[in-house]
């Protein structure tokens, strides 16, 4: 073992199959419940303390410290298994596997330490980060200022995904003091803190994206932690999330297919078989959507290794090298996005020519993964993804590593 290994372990990756099968059966509980949670729009809180008490959190914090030592890859495999169960789940810790991954990335000391062991004794993070009203581009209203050994955190945010269901939140803040942009990671369990169950989209209905309200709440110094500091791969990483969350809606909306077809006893006279499973019509939609999702999961996976470059980058002292490897992690998430999000909206749709009019019943809720698959490809849109890329391809132009959004000039 090596000096750097024993002052700064990394995670490098462990046996899948092994880190997998401690989850699995969880998985196929949650799965057990999507179709009631989507029909009642029940909010996954017992799902999520379910995947905290076994750990999974922490797939991502390195073996020495208690944790999975989990690969980037290996994450987002999980996460697409995961999401086949029930999208919504990995949307919801978007936020704490985006934090977590920033401690990982984070100067070696006591302060990561403690974070570690937070994860591994099951502490989930969520974020909120957007903010609410009319607020121009690039600003930030929500701020958080010094208060004796402590500071208050002030402001409302929208978005905040999975933070109804965690015990901390990655707030994006300003400092009163100085104006600098720092993330105020906060106790949700406070006075100063409410949030709402506001979020209304016809998709992940369930994901705890709604809004955040700080009135005083308080934050400690220790985690008031300067932006500038964020690690460099985090765009790619968040978009690495929705890839896996759209190949798994891609995986469940196939098995969902296969069933339907394999139990069907209605035919139509003008099919060609007497069994619909038998029908080489339907054998053909049915293999269309295998290949559509198939092509999507390797999408998505194919795009995290650059990922995990990035992150043993950061630890390798070569400036050049790891630039190099944060730029690849951001265009190869880009790249992905442009076509991860097309081939699960097709595979999605397209099934429902393996079926009838009775499977569009709202009881059987089959539409559930088109509407996911929608909204997860409305974020980051992707034409900008597109654009970039084709700026990459033909000028060699960077991407940008943190965008915004915001209200535009006034129009003339």
């Amino acid at each position: 073992m090596t000096e750097q290994h024993v002052i700064n372990p990394l995670s490098i990756g462990v046996d899948y199959a092994t880190l997998a099968a401690r989850f699995r059966p969880i998985f196929q509980r949650i799965a057990d419940g999507a179709v009631e949670r989507e029909l009642t729009r029940t909010l996954p809180h017992a799902p999520i303390q379910w995947l905290k008490a076994a750990g999974f959190g922490a797939v991502r914090v390195p073996v020495e410290y208690g944790g999975g030592g989990a690969s980037l890859p290996q994450l987002f495999e999980l996460l697409i298994e995961l999401a086949a169960a029930d999208s919504n789940v990995p949307q919801a810790l978007r936020g704490h596997f985006a934090f977590a991954e920033d401690r990982l990335n984070a100067t070696p000391g006591a302060g990561r330490d403690v974070w570690f062991k937070r994860f591994v004794d099951g502490d989930i993070v969520g974020c909120a980060w957007t903010e609410i009203g009319n607020v121009a581009i690039g600003d930030v209203v929500t701020q958080v200022s010094p208060d004796g050994d402590k500071w208050k955190l002030n402001g409302e945010k929208f978005y905040s995904t999975g933070s109804l269901f965690s015990d901390w939140i990655d707030v994006y803040a300003q400092r009163s003091d100085t104006g600098g942009d720092v993330i105020a990671a906060t106790r949700t369990r406070q006075p100063g803190v409410v949030q709402s169950d506001d979020w209304d989209g016809f998709g992940q209905r369930t994901t705890g994206s709604g809004t955040s309200r700080f009135t005083d709440a308080v934050v400690e110094a220790e985690n008031v932690i300067d932006f500038a500091t964020r690690f460099k791969y985090q765009t790619a990483f968040y978009q690495l999330v929705l890839l896996a969350s759209l190949a798994g809606i891609g995986r469940a909306a196939l098995n969902d297919v296969a069933h339907q077809v394999r139990s069907r006893k209605r035919i139509y006279s003008h099919g060609n078989a007497a069994h619909v499973s038998q029908d080489a019509q339907v054998q053909q939609v049915v293999g269309e959507v295998a290949a559509l999702v198939y092509a999507a999961r390797a999408s998505a996976l194919k795009a995290a290794v650059p990922a995990q470059r990035a992150y043993l980058a950061r630890f390798g002292g070569d400036e050049a090298a790891e630039r190099e490897a944060n730029v690849a992690a951001e265009i190869e998430s880009a790249t992905a996005q442009v076509v991860v999000s097309e081939l699960i909206q097709r595979a999605t749709s397209q099934l429902f020519n393996a079926l009838g009019a009775s499977d569009v019943r709202q009881g059987k809720a089959l539409d559930r993964h088109w509407r996911n698959a929608r909204t997860v490809s409305s974020h980051n849109p992707v034409i900008y993804k597109a654009r970039i890329v084709g700026d990459w391809v033909i000028n060699g132009t960077e991407p940008p590593f943190v965008w915004q959004i915001g209200n535009g000039p006034a129009k003339a």
